[in-house]
């Protein structure tokens, strides 16, 4: 039954029931609707009431809930943020890793995070998977430099302020970074290419063409050291000259880093019969070499690295240890001392002459010369955080 159909029933019966013949001063069926109206009235605003303290009560519990210092969950850490910043809630789709913190003597990736020798940790949004990492100078954020895929290599840029990774390269067949930071070089089809590195941006590129095979793998001063195709050795770019130079050293086998006057530590074959040995090589002079020490059972996987100070080398040796060499004593004959698990990706030195590096289980290894010449045998221990199947990679510092 409708309002209407209500109203008209309602004055039928009281209409009915009056009997004098004289209309009433007072309807009494309006006055009755009208009450009616009153009511539905009321109990309407009664209920908007009870809703809205309903909806206060919700919403301050749930603040209090998001409030409560007790709250479980690990607020995400921006780097960069000024002290006593509030730190934005974790992202659901995202969280955190559960265990401890990751503290080591130099940044970490595990997984999609960096872990900073600071205690503190970042998300790398879309950044992944990870070959090598480095920092960037004036706390200029990081490089991220991708494991190989069947679409090429890309180089990331983290910015120290917390925002989004920025992509510098992608697609490239090859990238190579100063250890300074400020310089880098990639294989883009048939050229090579190298630029300055300055906020974030390449600039200055220099392009060249490259033979099938060629690759950048680091720099010496301004000089981009190239990997010949095959066995054929290695050159020194220099992007002022133009095109790569001819006469490549072929004896040149592996190359571990500089010096800080600017030589190379290299891998050669010489000495009779032919050997893996030492050499220090001059890049101003085609590669030639400056000083070469043999004697040591050397591997030849190239793996290994030269501390900031140039005083050692640590590389793999022929057996199951990495091997800690004296440069400053390297002499016709090499000495070097077993120095733990062997170097399975990148060795990364600390300003303070100790090495770290991941072995074939994913640990961690901390080599210390001093320890080393003491007679002490580096170990590996395990990094928390880490989840099945992942492998921590180590962030090199900046060699300044």
């Amino acid at each position: 039954m409708t309002e209407d159909e209500l109203e008209r029933a309602l004055r039928e019966t009281f209409a009915r029931r009056v009997a004098a013949p004289q209309p009433l001063a007072v309807d009494p069926a309006g006055v009755a609707i009208r009450r009616a109206n009153r009511t539905v009235r009321t109990r309407a605003l009664a209920g908007l009431a009870l809703a809205a303290v309903a909806t206060v009560v919700v919403t301050t519990g749930m603040a209090q809930l998001r409030d409560e210092p007790g709250h479980q969950g690990s607020p995400t850490v921006v780097l960069g943020d000024p002290q006593g910043s509030p730190s934005p809630l974790p992202n659901p789709s995202a969280p955190a890793p559960t265990s401890g913190p990751v503290r080591a003597e130099l940044d970490l990736i595990i997984g999609s995070w960096i872990h900073t020798s600071g205690g503190e940790r970042r998300e790398l949004v879309g950044v992944g998977p990870v070959e090598r990492a480095q920092r960037v100078p004036d706390y200029g954020g990081w490089l991220i430099t991708s494991a190989p895929t069947v679409a090429g290599r890309t180089l990331w840029w983290v910015p120290p302020n917390g925002s989004s990774p920025q992509v510098l390269l992608a697609g490239a067949d090859a990238i190579a970074v100063a250890t300074d930071g400020r310089q880098v070089a990639w294989r883009d089809g048939p050229d090579i290419l190298a630029a300055g590195l300055v906020g974030g941006q390449l600039v200055a590129p220099a392009r060249t063409a490259a033979p099938d095979g060629a690759a950048p793998v680091g720099f010496a001063g301004d000089a981009v050291l190239v990997r010949q195709p095959g066995q054929a050795g290695f050159i020194a770019w220099r992007r002022s000259v133009g095109s790569l130079p001819a006469g490549a050293d072929q004896s040149v086998l592996n190359v571990y880093g500089v010096l800080p006057d600017g030589r190379v530590v290299a891998q050669v074959s010489a000495g009779s019969p032919r050997r893996p040995c030492l050499a220090l090589l001059d890049p101003a002079h085609g590669l030639a070499p400056v000083r070469t020490g043999c004697g040591t059972e050397l591997g030849t996987d190239g793996r290994g690295g030269v501390s900031p100070d140039g005083r050692w080398l640590l590389l793999n040796g022929t057996k199951k240890d990495a091997l800690l060499v004296d440069l400053g004593a390297l002499g016709p004959d090499v000495s070097a001392r077993p120095a733990g698990p062997k170097v399975t990706d990148v060795v990364a030195w600390t300003p303070t002459g100790t090495a770290l590096h991941v072995d074939g289980a994913g640990r961690l290894v901390r080599v210390r010369a001093e320890q080393v010449l003491a007679g002490e045998r580096p170990t590996s221990s395990p990094v928390a955080g880490v989840a099945p199947g992942e492998r921590p990679v180590v962030v090199a510092d900046i060699d300044r």
